[in-house]
């Protein structure tokens, strides 16, 4: 299992919700409540300075992609909704 540093100071946590429907789509962004940003995953702990905190997350666990809930003390997935726009040639 490894860990994910939580950073409850950076209290904003957001996720695409939908998109809209101009083109190109533009995505909609929502709060998600009583949450705290996962700041980095690591496989294990250093010393981090209040308020920072470690928690047990789950491997497949990416910050900025996840999220950690006050309500449940769990790591949890954004689920953003995917772009319907076609991907940038590259």
């Amino acid at each position: 299992m490894k860990k994910a540093l939580i950073d409850p100071m950076n209290i904003s946590v957001t996720y695409i919700s939908g998109w809209t429907d101009q083109t190109p789509a533009e995505p909609i962004i929502t709060d998600i409540e009583n949450a705290y940003n996962i700041a980095e995953v690591k496989n294990q702990t250093f010393e981090v300075a209040e308020p920072l905190f470690w928690v047990d997350c789950p491997d497949e666990t990416v910050a900025g992609l996840w999220y950690y809930s006050i309500n449940t003390s769990l790591c949890l997935a954004k689920n953003d909704v995917p772009s319907p726009n076609p991907p940038l040639p590259g």
